[in-house]
C-alpha cells in the first residue's frame, strides 16, 4: 500500500543556477490557465520548484484500468493534453478513430479526415491551441483544433516511418523528430511547412525529442550511435553518446534540473544528458525487450517511464534514485506509448495494444497547474 511523503528536494538551488532566461514567444504572465504555454524555463522551474517543496505524493502510484470505446491493435501513439488542460487526445497510429479521455474519466470517440496504416507517431500542442499528429507513414498532416475541428495539410516530406514525435520550439516552430526521414521537418507559426538539413541520418535513428532549458530539441537515440539537436537559433548538431543499442530508447523527459533523461526501450542502462552537454548513464532495476515508451515528470519531481512491454513501474526520484512499483495492467505484446500529465497530477498512460487505458495516481497534493502541464518542457513523448 502506498503511504504519503514529504517531499524536500537537495537541488532547488541547482535549478535556479541552471536557469537560462527568457524564452518566452506567447507569455502573458498567467500560468495555469487557457491555452497559456509555459515557454519562460525560470518561471517553468520556479513552478516547479513550489510543487516539489510543499507537496506531498504516495510512496508509489497507484493504478487503476478504465473502459476505453475503441480498441486495435498498435491503436495509438503518444498523446496530447488540449489547451484547456482537460482532455487528452490519443494519436492515431493504426486507430481509424480518435479518441479521448477528459480529467473526469468520460471517453469518446471521432472521426478522422484520413487515415493509414502507421499514420501518426506522437502529437504536440500548439501556441494557438491546434493538435497536430506527427506523421509516420501519413503522407498528409492533420490537426484537430482547439474547438474540435480535424483538418489536414500538406506536408514538405514524407517516407515511410518518416518521424517519431514532435517539439515545440522557443519561437513557437513545431519539429518532427527524424526516424527514417533523411530531412528535418517543421511547421511555423503561420502554419507553413519546410524542410531541413540534418547532420546525421542512418534508419530508425530517433524516437521522440525534449525541449532543453536553453533553447535546444534534443533528439532521443533509437537507433542512432550519436545524439543530435537543433539549436534555438536553428544549428544541427550532433554529440558523443556513452551507450548505444538497437531500439535503445524511447521518448525523453526533462527533469527539473535540467537534465534529460531518455526512456529505455531495449537500453540496459539510463542514459541522461545534463543541462551542460554531459552525458552519462545509470543503473535501472528492471530490464526487458522494448521496456518503455515515454515517460512523465510527476509534480513529485519524480519521472516515470511508461510500461509498453514492461511487467512493473519503474521511476526515477529526484535524488536519482532509480526504483521499480506495480502496475494493474500489463502484457508483453505492447500495452502503453507514452503518457500525458493531467494538472490534477494524475499520469495518462496511452493505450497501444491494451484493451483498456490506464492512470497511474501519483496523489500529489500540490499538483501542476494547466500552464505548466501543457508546457513543451514537459512533453512526455
Amino acid at each position: 500500500m502506498s503511504t504519503r511523503y514529504k517531499v524536500s528536494p537537495s537541488w532547488v538551488a541547482d535549478v535556479q543556477e541552471i536557469v537560462q532566461g527568457d524564452l518566452s514567444f506567447t507569455d502573458n504572465g498567467s500560468y495555469g490557465t487557457g491555452a497559456t504555454q509555459t515557454t519562460n524555463w525560470e518561471r517553468t522551474s520556479q513552478l516547479m520548484v513550489q510543487s516539489v517543496r510543499t507537496g506531498q505524493v504516495f510512496s508509489n502510484p497507484i493504478s487503476y484500468t478504465y473502459p476505453l470505446v475503441y480498441t486495435v491493435a498498435n491503436a495509438y501513439l503518444s498523446g496530447v493534453l488540449d489547451s484547456s488542460g482537460s482532455v487528452v487526445h490519443f494519436i492515431p497510429f493504426n486507430a481509424v478513430r480518435g479518441q479521448r479521455v477528459d480529467i473526469n474519466g468520460n471517453v469518446s470517440t471521432y472521426a478522422l479526415v484520413y487515415t493509414v496504416s502507421s499514420a501518426y507517431a506522437g502529437g504536440v500542442l500548439a501556441p494557438n491551441g491546434d493538435i497536430h499528429f506527427i506523421p509516420s507513414d501519413a503522407i498528409v498532416g492533420q490537426k484537430i483544433s482547439a474547438n474540435g475541428v480535424v483538418s489536414t495539410y500538406s506536408l514538405a516530406y514524407t517516407t515511410t516511418t518518416s518521424y517519431r514525435g514532435g517539439v515545440l520550439a522557443p519561437n513557437g516552430e513545431i519539429h518532427f523528430v527524424p526516424s527514417n526521414a533523411r530531412v528535418g521537418q517543421k511547421i511555423a507559426l503561420n502554419g507553413t511547412v519546410s524542410t531541413y538539413a540534418l547532420s546525421y541520418t542512418t534508419t530508425t535513428a530517433y524516437n521522440g525529442g525534449v525541449l532543453a532549458p536553453n533553447g535546444d530539441i534534443h533528439f532521443v537515440p533509437n537507433g542512432a550511435n550519436r545524439g543530435q539537436k537543433v539549436s534555438a537559433t536553428g544549428t544541427v548538431s550532433t554529440y558523443s553518446l556513452i551507450y548505444t543499442t538497437s531500439a535503445a530508447y524511447t521518448g525523453g523527459v526533462l527533469a527539473p534540473n535540467g537534465d534529460i533523461y531518455f526512456a529505455p526501450a531495449n537500453a540496459v542502462v539510463g542514459q541522461k544528458v545534463a543541462s551542460n552537454g554531459l552525458v552519462s548513464t545509470y543503473s535501472l532495476v528492471y530490464t526487458t525487450s522494448t521496456m518503455y515508451a515515454g515517460g512523465i515528470l510527476a509534480p513529485s519531481g519524480e519521472i516515470h517511464f511508461i510500461p509498453r512491454n514492461a511487467a512493473v513501474g519503474q521511476k526515477v526520484s529526484i535524488a536519482g534514485m532509480v526504483s521499480t512499483y506495480s502496475l494493474a495492467y500489463t502484457s508483453s505484446s505492447g500495452t502503453y506509448f507514452g503518457g500525458v500529465l493531467l494538472p490534477n497530477g494524475d499520469i495518462v498512460c496511452v493505450p497501444l495494444g491494451a484493451d483498456r487505458g490506464m492512470i497511474l495516481v501519483t496523489g500529489a497534493a500540490e499538483p501542476f497547474g494547466v500552464g505548466l502541464c501543457t508546457s513543451q518542457f514537459l512533453k512526455g513523448y
